[in-house]
């Protein structure tokens, strides 16, 4: 059981980059997926998080209206589009996955007490 963050790099400010989130060893179907990161010297945040059935998307503030959650159960991957990146969005970027059920289809959180599995990183530097 696996999951796998890329997609990461070097971007000057107000760039994109999208990053996946990909699983090996288990089916996302029945997961609700969160993004964090990590800055040096800071705590880790929430970014967002995705719902089973994909109809419930969640943002923080820092990235609302400029990161974008989606999800491809076939590909059983979750993508994270980031477009106008700030050089306060610099950070090393984890997904991670909430075992809910079909029950829950529809839900989601931005606690990162909640989940179940975590992936290695991918590291996003924004530049001036």
């Amino acid at each position: 059981v696996q999951l796998q963050a890329s997609g990461g790099g070097l971007v000057q400010t107000g760039g994109s980059l999208r990053l996946s989130c990909t699983a090996s060893g288990f089916t996302l179907d029945d997961y609700a997926i969160g993004w964090f990161r990590q800055a040096p010297g800071k705590e880790r945040e929430a970014i967002s998080c995705i719902s089973p059935s994909g109809a419930t998307t969640k943002y923080t503030d820092p990235v609302k209206g400029r990161f974008t959650i989606s999800r491809d159960d076939a590909r059983n991957t979750v993508a994270l589009q980031m477009n106008s990146l700030q050089l306060e969005d610099t950070a090393v970027y984890s997904c991670a996955a909430q075992l809910v059920g079909a029950v829950a289809a529809h839900y989601c959180s931005t606690l990162s007490d909640v989940f179940h599995y975590w992936g290695q990183g991918t590291q996003v530097t924004v530049s001036s």
